[in-house]
């Protein structure tokens, strides 16, 4: 299952975990640069738009970012499979702070835009190469020591962030948000450059990439994906630009299985898809960025809207999630040793469904323990649930395979909550616009709540809406639940350390 020998595995190990506390420190730091990234830019969104303009094109802001990173991850899982993780790395945090400082400098709406897409080409780096390494630095055994210590951080920065982003833009300058990514990303840079060495690999000196394949990949990533942001927000779903976005996606699809068949080294080899083992996580894990996109995106929407709360105290809501999914991950070793990974994954995910099937049946309005409950319940399963199914899928897998295991799984899960805030944004709005007997949709409502002229009935509309995109959220793991069941083997093929 891989061409590197026996002995180069055993010899990686020890090479790649020189001075590993220092090395952990350095991806736990480019993991705060990542996570922080999705965060800390929202609360700070009205500074911006006041100074550079552009509030018709702002939310590319965000979406610039996510394209870039979601397509880029495929081409730097094979490059660190053929040159190493560390160059990978290297160039990547490089690509993301000169991405931030230009972010700093930026003059108007659409170089801030262009320059967050910089910062994704680099993004897209550090998150499939810090999670490669996590794997490479640690055996199996004790792999779930460096993936709990990367949880707590994207837990603590998916708290802080916003917190973060909201007093640097009021009481310092929006451009503070994007410079404090130098010193912290100069630091973790010097710690791999430093402390991070890797064995000389044979294949390295005849290596070829697929570029070729890169540029399809990411032209029919960035087309299919652009059509699912833009869906239903710049231009209605059946209008030309959207119906010429998907064909030309499409077609494109066709020119990427072209390539990669007929390339020696393809981004995307076939293999990722013919082991069952890694076809059925890839598929699982797509489910799982389907379905976090009901409480992250309409949930902080319900809390103000329907619990009436102040936006603190419904990021409050939100947050608990982040408390329990690390715990519960950093356990799941104690559940998956006696069970294996994938009774461990069908447990998290299970209860997962179960957690948001019963969130239709709160009361109206409720209180606000009642989603702050089934969050944290909600964030337990899900911790049970991913990080067996990521140590379990890169632990049958040699290094020279690793990298782009493990971005395909990412990717997977990239392209999962981007289709899922575009179909869960078309329920949102169609039962809002079947309720209040005309057409709407969830901005407009919310923003008219905001304004204290809407009614009771709006209220409701708005709980309806959201009870919708949580049942289909419930859909997505009951998906996940029967991928597993049937598809992945119960016990994981797993290679010895």
């Amino acid at each position: 299952m891989g061409s590197t020998s026996s002995a180069e595995r055993e010899a990686a190990r020890p090479a790649a975990a020189g001075r590993r506390g220092a090395v952990v420190a350095a991806l736990m730091l480019s993991m705060a640069l990542a996570a922080l990234d999705a965060t800390i830019v929202s609360t700070a969104v009205p500074q911006i738009v006041g100074d550079l303009g552009g509030f018709s094109v702002f939310s590319w802001l965000f979406s610039g970012y996510l394209l870039a990173v979601t397509v880029t991850l495929p081409l730097y899982g094979k490059l660190s499979d053929t040159f190493g993780r560390k160059p990978v790395l290297i160039a990547g945090s490089v690509l993301f702070l000169l991405g931030s400082l230009l972010c700093a400098l930026a003059w108007n709406m659409g170089a801030l835009i262009a320059f967050r897409v910089v910062q994704g080409l680099g993004g897209g780096a550090l998150q499939g190469t810090v999670q490669t390494l996590a794997a490479d630095l640690y055996p199996l055994k004790d792999r779930p020591k460096i993936q709990s210590k990367l949880s707590t951080v994207w837990a603590v920065s998916a708290v802080a962030g916003p917190g973060l982003g909201g007093v640097l833009a009021a009481y310092a300058d929006w451009r503070w948000i994007f410079l404090v990514n130098l010193p912290v990303g100069a630091v973790a840079l010097w710690l791999i450059v430093r402390h991070l060495h890797e064995p000389e690999r044979e294949t390295a000196p005849h290596a070829r990439v697929d570029w070729a394949g890169a540029l399809a990949v990411f032209a029919c990533g960035g087309v299919l994906l652009t059509a699912l942001v833009q869906g239903g927000v710049a231009w209605p779903w059946l209008s030309a630009p959207s119906l010429g976005l998907f064909g030309a996606g499409l077609a494109l699809v066709a020119v990427v299985v072209l390539v990669e068949r007929r390339a020696a080294e393809p981004i995307i080899p076939g293999w990722v898809w013919r082991r069952r083992t890694i076809a059925a996580v890839n598929l699982a894990l797509g489910a799982l960025g389907l379905l976090m996109v009901a409480p992250t995106v309409f949930l902080p929407t319900y809390a103000q809207a329907v619990l009436g709360l102040a936006p603190v105290a419904a990021g409050f809501v939100l947050s608990v999630w982040t408390l329990s999914w690390p715990v519960s991950a950093a356990l799941s070793q104690h559940v998956y040793r006696r069970i294996g990974f994938r009774d461990t994954a069908m447990l998290g995910i299970g209860t997962a469904a179960l957690v948001l099937f019963a969130f239709p049946f709160l009361p109206y309005p409720g209180q606000a323990w009642q989603p702050t409950l089934l969050m944290l319940l909600l964030g337990a399963a899900l911790g049970l649930f991913q990080l067996p199914l990521i140590i379990g899928v890169q632990s049958t897998v040699d290094w020279a395979e690793r990298g782009t295991t493990t971005a395909s799984v990412l990717f997977c899960r990239q392209t999962g909550q981007t289709v899922g805030a575009a179909v869960f944004g078309a329920v949102a709005n169609g039962v809002l616009a079947a309720r209040l007997g005309g057409t709407g949709d969830l901005d407009s409502v919310t923003r008219a709540l905001d304004s204290g002229s809407a009614p009771e009935a709006t209220r409701r509309a708005i709980a309806d809406a959201v009870h919708a995109v949580y049942l289909g959220a419930s859909c997505a793991a009951a998906l996940a639940f029967l991928v597993l069941l049937f598809l992945a083997p119960r016990e994981f093929p797993v290679l010895k350390d």
